[in-house]
């Protein structure tokens, strides 16, 4: 067993589903909701399957991984619409929210099927990054969705470009390094989905958290 993931694992999951359960009465009755719902769901699923498979039964492995994979390739990418949807006051509705998640399994299936899978979800996790980005610079001159959106991107840069999942760095391990760089992300993305939600001239108060 390699308790440290799963513990960090654990946690990570924890961080999602309360980033979840924060946003969801905000946004109750918005189709956008639905995207934030796969969003932090599928994570924190994945998590809480990693934290079984790493804790009690290797055998979740499969699990672990498919969910991981529909995370980056759905989960995530549905939250960088959502900020850029957001950012821009775009009232989406839930068939163009539908469209966007039928494009999104497609491109994943057809990534699959040509064998390119880990270079699309590549591109695919920069362009997210960039669609978040583009959202909380947009707010200029509010400083605080930027400098949000900064601290997003770059967690996930760090933990996906310098940490990675394997090996270890001294006595840690990698991939526990990477869930400790992802547990703050989720929330603060979740705050900057909150802040671009408000009016222009409306800012979240740090309480709110």
């Amino acid at each position: 067993m390699q308790y440290s993931t799963a513990i960090s694992d654990g946690i990570l999951a924890l961080a999602c589903l309360a980033s979840l359960f924060w946003l969801r009465p905000a946004f109750r009755g918005q189709p956008v909701l639905r995207a934030l719902l796969l969003g932090f769901g599928l994570t924190a699923t994945a998590a809480l399957c990693g934290a079984v498979r790493y804790g009690l039964d290797p055998s979740w492995i499969d699990k672990h991984r498919s969910f991981t994979q529909l995370s980056a390739a759905l989960g995530l990418p549905l939250l960088g619409l959502a900020a850029f949807a957001l950012s821009r006051g775009l009232a989406w509705t839930r068939s163009i929210w539908t469209v966007w998640l039928l494009v999104l399994v497609g491109l994943f299936i057809g990534a699959r099927v040509l064998g390119v899978d880990q270079h699309y979800r590549l591109l695919l996790n920069l362009a997210t990054l960039l669609l978040i980005l583009y959202a909380g610079l947009s707010r200029w001159p509010q400083l605080r969705p930027g400098l949000q959106a900064i601290g997003v991107v770059g967690l996930f840069l760090v933990a996906g470009l310098a940490v990675g999942t394997e090996g270890f760095i001294g006595p840690l391990r990698r991939v526990d390094l990477f869930h400790a760089l992802l547990t703050p992300a989720y929330p603060l993305l979740a705050w900057l989905l909150m802040v671009l939600r408000a009016p222009v001239r409306e800012e979240i108060p740090v309480k709110t958290l």
